[in-house]
């Protein structure tokens, strides 16, 4: 029987490898090269830019493809979306400068680029038709529920290895989970966990399309569906409970009276008068912003900007934030809750926002908020909103909220990083 624990040992009956990955030499699995080469042939998608509308033109006809209900489509199982895709970077050293950072380590915003294309192929993997020669549905992120390290260190000079599958299937919507290894001493040893969700829409990326359903085989499999059911559900209630919508929970608003007693001037005892404690750094100053401009090389399949890349900025612009905040480089511990609200045009201005929100100890949970900026129509649009935490080597100083504004970010980080440790 298959078995999803297995994925590091198993390749050669993988579907995808076989049939979605066909510009692999023979004998070893794909890289990422092949990958983003054959995501461009199942959608059609043109490596030139001055050919992308004629190639988008032609997708508006693949609307006849698509399934009218879910049941019209195949079952699939877990096995049929296993893929196994290799980064060389000890064995291809030319590979190394693109993943390489001054401190002599692997650019973890390049290997959020790579489990969003590993994503995207997973679940085409899934919906996999071979009677057709482009697929229909436009398969896009829609959130990265969360990537959890299991190793601070990457080594630029250590062969990766990503493995991954569908784990969970709702009508319109894919749940797929990643596992990255690096080789090492002989073996290949875990570095991070991923679980990211697709969405799958018509050719023309405006409505949803429905996706193959999915069939646990043995009891292993059906846990492992069974927590991504958990994982939906867990996604509802705390969109349900969100800052934006309810009122902070009794114990929380304590806390922030307590944050807010903490600030007054003793000797003033006044509303307006607030005094910063020791060893505390007002969030006010705990800021970092950014600009990219959106060309046409950082463009995905449908010519939108790449969600990797838009990861890779924000994780870039966050670690920046929390290495300024904590006087040293700090380590990742894990991203989650990134949800993506809108698709980035090309030609936009994006505008990347950087804050320290929560801090415990050596920990430092940042927020990166993304928005695009119409700069004729003078209007803001938020895209993306980025959760990410750190560790220090040395305890940091603690965050400390003014507004009633600042103190949601304040709870809303503290949620955050309470889920990481958690779990």
């Amino acid at each position: 029987m298959f078995s999803p624990r297995m994925l590091l040992l198993r390749s050669s009956a993988s579907l995808t490898t076989k049939h979605l990955c066909t510009g692999a030499r023979k004998g070893r699995a794909p890289d990422m090269v092949e990958v983003r080469n054959r995501l461009r042939e199942i959608v059609g998608a043109s490596t030139n830019w001055s050919d992308h509308q004629q190639a988008m033109t032609e997708r508006v006809s693949l609307s006849s493809m698509l399934a009218k209900s879910q049941s019209d489509l195949p079952v699939k199982s877990m096995k049929d979306s296993f893929l196994e895709v290799h980064l060389p970077l000890g064995s291809e050293p030319q590979l190394r400068e693109k993943y390489l950072t001054f401190h002599n380590t692997v650019r973890f915003g390049r290997i959020l680029e790579d489990l969003d294309s590993l994503a995207v192929l997973i679940s085409y993997s899934h919906t996999y038709n071979p009677a057709l020669k482009r697929s229909p549905l436009s398969i896009v992120t829609a959130l990265v529920d969360k990537i959890d390290m299991r190793q601070q260190v990457i080594y630029p000079d250590c062969d990766i290895k990503f493995t991954g599958h569908v784990t969970w299937v709702g009508k319109t919507s894919i749940e797929a989970k990643m596992h990255m290894t690096q080789y090492r001493d002989g073996a290949y040893s875990p570095v991070l966990d991923a679980t990211f969700v697709m969405v799958a829409r018509d050719p023309e990326n405006k409505r949803a399309a429905f996706v193959n359903p999915l069939r646990p085989q043995g009891p292993e499999e059906e846990e492992i569906f069974q927590q991504g059911e958990a994982n939906k559900s867990r996604r509802v209630e705390l969109s349900t409970a969100s800052l934006l919508k309810v009122a902070p929970t009794a114990e929380e608003r304590k806390i922030v009276h307590g944050l807010f007693l903490n600030t007054l001037d003793t000797k003033t005892v006044s509303f307006r008068s607030r005094v910063l404690p020791p060893s505390s750094v007002w969030m006010e100053d705990a800021k970092l912003k950014g600009l990219e401009i959106c060309h046409p090389q950082e463009r995905n399949i449908f010519n939108r900007i790449f969600g990797g890349f838009l990861m890779r900025k924000a994780y870039e612009l966050g670690w920046a934030n929390a290495c300024s905040f904590g006087g040293c480089r700090p380590s990742l511990v894990a991203v989650d809750d990134i949800l993506f609200q809108k698709p980035v045009e090309i030609g936009s201005l994006l505008m990347l926002s950087s804050q320290v929100c929560y801090t415990e100890g050596k920990h430092i949970q940042v927020r990166v908020h993304s928005e695009v900026f119409d700069p004729l129509a003078r209007q803001h649009n938020t895209t993306n909103v980025f959760h990410f935490t750190f560790v220090s080597d040395r305890d940091v100083p603690s965050i400390v909220p003014q507004t009633y504004g600042e103190s949601m970010l304040y709870l809303d980080g503290k949620r955050h990083f309470n889920q990481t440790v958690d779990q």
